[in-house]
């Protein structure tokens, strides 16, 4: 089943058991989609679907930093319900431990020499973290380790 198979059924779910965030949050998602396939004019791949979550978690993301920001806990709250309605399609996460024995396997393999080749090691493990890694957190990892090199 798909991405978009499964936050259809869950979208029924529920608007049977009345759970308007999950709900809302679902039906912008899934216009998100439809929005893509407007734009590509063809049905969307399971990749690019994990796509658009991705970008969509990311903007959840952004706009709970930027509410936090400006005082608006109201938001604060609709957004991270949303951000945690749109999580449970993204793919499991990486461990601290995974993510540093990731970090180091790609730091090895790339050849990074220091904080200057963050750029090449990072270019290799976005390919491989296929969804498992937050950029962000990603980036971080790397950072810190090229330092301490």
């Amino acid at each position: 089943m798909s991405i978009r198979e499964q936050m259809q059924a869950d979208l029924k779910e529920a608007m049977k058991a009345r759970d308007n965030e999950t709900r809302d949050a679902l039906r912008y998602i899934i216009s998100a989609f439809k929005y893509a396939e407007i734009e590509e004019r063809r049905d969307l791949t399971p990749e690019e679907e994990l796509k658009v979550l991705r970008q969509q978690v990311k903007q959840r993301q952004d706009s709970i930093e930027q509410f936090q920001a400006g005082g608006r806990e109201d938001l604060v709250e609709k957004e991270a319900g949303q951000l945690k309605v749109l999580e449970r399609y993204l793919p499991q996460q990486m461990s601290d431990d995974e993510l540093a024995r990731f970090v180091a396997e790609g730091i090895a393999e790339s050849g990074a020499a220091g904080p200057k080749d963050m750029g090449k090691v990072m270019g290799l493990l976005n390919k491989k973290a296929d969804g498992r890694v937050d950029g962000r957190r990603l980036s971080s990892a790397v950072k810190d380790a090229l330092a301490a090199l």
